[in-house]
């Protein structure tokens, strides 16, 4: 059995469909990632898996639970993480982890042996006294894992669960959330619209924009659909003219344009870029700039969409 099952699950929000009639499957222990920009419909997903909004039409089935008929035993299996903060700065870290799992209805015995337990898990436990409101970011962030895992749930739901962050603190965090997954078995689904965290820290990353998906593999794979080096190319000029000479290349694989950029992919790129720069010049093209990379998820992203990730929240 699959840990979450969904079938041509949608939302409608007035004249925006939200999300448009997604299905994919999350294989139980697995860290799955869904990704995209600011809009995507990801929230709207992972609220409706979690039984905090409707769907408008679909299925889907947590730890083998309805998510419409079965949202008491749906609720016990998750825990989750909001992208917003949910902690309470006037109590200690103790204090907030006991009053969650007061509402889960366990007894003193068992909530102190838990907390004790998922404070280690987080490294908290030196902190636990002190009230929330000291805590730096990075800390509230492990004190929310921490309290999304106090009841022992099958899932854990991570809404954005680095967003707001300095890059050496979501670094950290990246490896708090690897940590727990291979500590404790516990299914993962993230969301972010971070294209480096997806690739750090998801076993299958789910590419999702305008609510719906464009793509569903490993990172790895999804990187390897564009077939060698990437090569952009910026130039001052119009790209039309520039773009029916390229095509004419046959090692040239595909050409994207985006945000006055041409972003092309090849084989060997490093022996090509001479090549390009005197094309340019036989066509008197002025070059503002060109470099070479190995594909990465942004690339991806731009060879589903035609848009940087960046471009598209914009």
């Amino acid at each position: 059995m699959d840990a979450i099952k969904v079938r041509g699950l949608s939302k409608k929000f007035k004249d925006v469909l939200a999300v448009d009639h997604i299905s994919f499957d999350v294989e139980k222990g697995e860290l799955f990632g869904l990704l995209g920009p600011n809009g995507a419909g990801k929230t709207t997903t992972i609220n409706m898996l979690s039984t905090l909004i409707r769907p408008g039409s679909g299925e889907a089935y947590v730890m083998g639970f309805d998510i419409l008929k079965q949202r008491d035993h749906v609720r016990k299996s998750i825990g989750v993480v909001f992208q917003e903060p949910a902690l309470d700065g006037r109590l200690t870290g103790r204090e907030n982890l006991e009053f969650h799992a007061m509402m889960y209805s366990m007894n003193k015995v068992e909530r102190m042996s838990r907390i004790k337990e998922v404070l280690e898990l987080v490294e908290l436990s030196d902190k636990a006294g002190k009230k929330v409101e000291t805590y730096s970011g990075g800390m509230k962030r492990r004190l929310e894992m921490a309290r999304g895992l106090m009841h022992r749930p099958e899932i854990l739901f991570l809404d954005e669960p680095t967003i707001g962050l300095d890059s050496q603190t979501r670094r950290h965090i990246w490896d708090y959330i690897k940590k727990l997954n291979s500590d404790t078995g516990i299914t993962m689904m993230l969301t972010t619209h971070y294209m480096e965290e997806a690739d750090f820290l998801c076993s299958r990353t789910l590419i999702i924009d305008y609510g719906k998906i464009v793509a569903l593999d490993t990172p790895s794979n999804l990187k390897n659909i564009l077939g060698g080096d990437v090569v952009d190319i910026e130039i001052t000029d119009s790209c039309d003219t520039f773009i029916p000479e390229l095509k004419k290349i046959e090692w040239i694989k595909t050409i994207k344009e985006h945000d006055c950029r041409l972003s092309l992919t090849m084989n060997s790129g490093e022996k090509r870029i001479p090549q390009l720069v005197s094309l340019a010049q036989r066509h008197k093209i002025n070059i503002a700039s060109i470099n070479l990379h190995k594909p990465s998820l942004d690339d991806v992203f731009i060879h589903f969409t035609g848009k940087t990730i960046r471009k598209q929240e914009s």
